[in-house]
């Protein structure tokens, strides 16, 4: 047993709370009463290892990732590693950028191998891990910002598509960011691709140079960050109508290049109450009417963050 580890059941009774260090996860399973317990068990017993594993191989995964390089052992890391290897060749980035991504879809696969559940999800600070069985579906929600939640548009995802991670990164979040976006939300194939790709997509959204935006070293914040001296933002002063039109459109570009990838299904890009949706999934509901068009996106004041139905605001 992990004596750091610290796991409740929350009080709404459907809900476990884990947490270990960094790592901060919200889970929740749906069918019958014993497989739910038999899934949050299996849960419990593979999270305790997560985080020792983790740090295991932590100078591995503090380094740039490089095609064809060499792999990490275990299961976490080598998912970590899979999912960044794409933007390896064009870009810097390490197989943490997928850290929380993969540690969701692990903690899911332990639930999902030991109990028959319709589904589930896993919330790592935002970063979630779904599962469906056939004809299940899950209403995602958008709220504004994590520091004033206020549900702005719905869409759902069901289990005839291929979507079963949703991640967000931004200057505002827990990570650091090189860009300039207040949320970046994605919809991937799995939690660690997803991952992965809104880290890229919001570093893309940047105005370089820009008098208003404060930056600092990264290892300035954090000692051990992967980022080194790179800088991150701290501070984004306001900004006129151009200069945020200018950086979205950047991040579409972006956005729309993996899309056709094949690396993502959808990205809701927002920067100071604007936000540009990227092949929106059908069935996306707002609370406004969109603007206008600007290449393959809808221009609509909605809003970013994912939460599950009936869940959580993370």
């Amino acid at each position: 047993m992990n004596p750091r580890a610290q796991i409740r059941l929350l009080p709404d009774g459907r809900r476990l709370h884990m947490h270990d260090g960094p790592i901060d996860l919200i889970i929740e399973a749906f069918g019958a009463l014993a497989e739910i317990q038999a899934a949050y068990r299996a849960a419990v017993a593979r999270f305790n290892f997560v985080l020792d594993e983790l740090c295991g191989e932590l100078v591995f995964l503090r380094q740039p990732t490089r095609v064809n390089g060499l792999l990490p052992q275990g299961p976490i890391a080598r998912r970590m590693a899979a999912a960044v290897t794409p933007y390896a060749v064009s870009t810097f980035i390490t197989p943490m950028a997928a850290v929380a991504g993969a540690v969701a879809e692990e903690i899911l696969r332990a639930m999902t191998r030991s109990a028959d559940l319709s589904r589930a999800y896993v919330n790592d600070g935002g970063d979630i891990a779904l599962h469906l069985a056939p004809g299940e579906k899950f209403t995602i929600g958008m709220v504004e910002r994590p520091d004033r939640p206020s549900l702005f548009g719905t869409t759902t995802i069901d289990a005839a598509t291929s979507i079963r991670g949703i991640a967000t990164s931004g200057w505002r979040g827990r990570s650091f960011s090189l860009g300039i976006a207040d949320a970046v939300t994605v919809l991937a194939g799995t939690a660690a691709m997803a991952d992965a790709a809104a880290t890229i997509i919001a570093n893309a959204i940047d105005l370089p140079g820009h008098p208003t935006i404060v930056r600092i070293p990264a290892k300035e914040l954090q000692p051990d960050t992967d980022l080194g001296d790179r800088l991150v933002t701290q501070s984004v002063g306001q900004l006129t109508p151009n200069e945020v039109h200018a950086a979205l459109a950047a991040g579409i570009r972006v956005a729309e290049s993996l899309r056709g990838q094949g690396l993502i299904h959808a990205a809701a890009l927002n920067l100071q109450g604007e936000t540009r949706l990227v092949e929106a999934p059908r069935g996306i509901h707002t609370n406004s009417t969109a603007e206008s068009v600007l290449g393959g996106a809808a221009l609509q004041r909605c809003d970013k963050l994912p939460i599950l139905q009936g869940g959580f605001s993370r």
